[in-house]
């Protein structure tokens, strides 16, 4: 198989798999469950694909989430793009170092990439885009604020605590597969 195709095919694949879990999740309204679980495709799509497939799985996350109905701003949605990124950037490479310790590395890479993903989502959006960016009544402000404070902390360590539970099993069932590819 042709290695564009099948980058393609695997990075179109979670994309798929974040797209239908936006949509079932989004009559919930619960953005604990949605995020948590878009974190987890976020790690899975890294780790078990390759940097460029996180990293596109990243970006496009909050742009579908706005097209579904269930995303922010268009203004804050460039620091929820770089909040992935810097997810998925240290989930690469952190857990991806081969030592015997995986579980270890994997929980070192989940609580270092939730708390920079938090600290960009921070920064971004209640210290920069809120007060200076967005001319928003006080009430929406304050919603705005509490949503990407520390809830985002807590759906990243969420996402990377399932994704120590599914990346393993995901490897080694891919790892057996005749069309496995070393990209």
């Amino acid at each position: 198989m042709n290695k564009k195709v099948f980058w393609m095919t695997k990075t179109g694949t979670f994309i798929g798999m974040l797209i239908a879990l936006q949509l079932l999740t989004a009559p919930l309204g619960n953005t604990l469950i949605t995020g948590s679980l878009v974190n987890l495709i976020l790690v899975v799509a890294v780790m078990t694909g390759d940097l460029s497939s996180g990293i596109t799985v990243a970006a496009l996350s909050p742009i579908f989430a706005k097209f579904i109905g269930i995303g922010p701003l268009w203004s804050i949605i460039p620091f929820i793009v770089l909040g992935n990124i810097v997810f998925v950037l240290i989930w690469h490479v952190i857990g991806k170092r081969k030592i015997q310790q995986k579980y270890f590395t994997y929980a070192f890479a989940g609580v270092s990439a939730a708390i920079a993903k938090f600290l960009v989502l921070y920064i971004g959006v209640v210290r920069i885009s809120v007060p200076l960016l967005l001319s928003l009544p006080e009430p929406q402000a304050a919603v705005i604020s509490t949503v990407f404070s520390v809830p985002q902390l807590i759906t990243a360590l969420i996402g990377g605590a399932l994704a120590m539970l599914v990346v393993p099993t995901v490897e080694l069932a891919t790892k057996a597969s005749p069309y496995r590819m070393n990209t």
